[in-house]
């Protein structure tokens, strides 16, 4: 499982601390070998189901996303510096994490993505959430996984979760309002 998750998430190699490179890396492979869903699925599905007839697959949002928050968490320590202090590190695991736990909430029916019967029950949040710590991943990443979506709204955000959150928006609201 592992090489599918290299091969899913070369993202991964951008953190630099070897211990959260491999949290992440195992968060991965713990919901991949836990999902109802085939790893290749990820390079098919829509990553919403909130859109009908959406043709943009859970890889290409994804790693979208951390592309984005990646280059503006640089940007903004290129202007800011000290002022506001970001961690790389705890932005691109926490892009690479967000929604992890999706894969426990969807399953495939007849070839389409649907949601699933415990995805009905516990948004993607909370279960990527609970595999994270699980896998040892850090409470500032696991903020970021929380926080990332609507149920964010209900928390103070740490910078990190902000440029995160705003990056899977970014990527996400064009396609709902088009």
């Amino acid at each position: 499982m592992r090489d599918v998750v290299q091969q899913l998430w070369p993202e991964i190699e951008w953190i630099q601390s070897p211990e959260l490179k491999e949290a992440v890396t195992r968060t991965w492979e713990v919901s991949l070998e836990r999902s109802p869903l085939d790893p290749m699925d990820l390079r098919k599905i829509p990553f919403t189901l909130l859109i009908p007839d959406l043709d943009v697959t859970f890889m290409e949002h994804k790693r979208a996303v951390v592309h984005i928050a990646r280059r503006s968490a640089e940007a903004m320590g290129e202007f800011f510096g000290a002022k506001l202090p970001i961690d790389l590190d705890t932005v691109i695991a926490g892009a690479i994490l967000a929604d992890v736990g999706k894969v426990l909430e969807y399953e495939t029916v007849n070839g389409k993505a649907v949601q699933s019967d415990r995805g009905r029950k516990l948004r993607h949040p909370f279960t990527g959430v609970a595999v994270a710590m699980e896998c040892g991943v850090p409470d500032d990443v696991c903020h970021i996984i929380a926080a990332h979506a609507d149920e964010g709204n209900l928390v103070t955000r740490s910078t990190e979760a902000y440029i995160v959150h705003h990056a899977d928006f970014m990527s996400y609201l064009p396609f709902k309002n088009r």
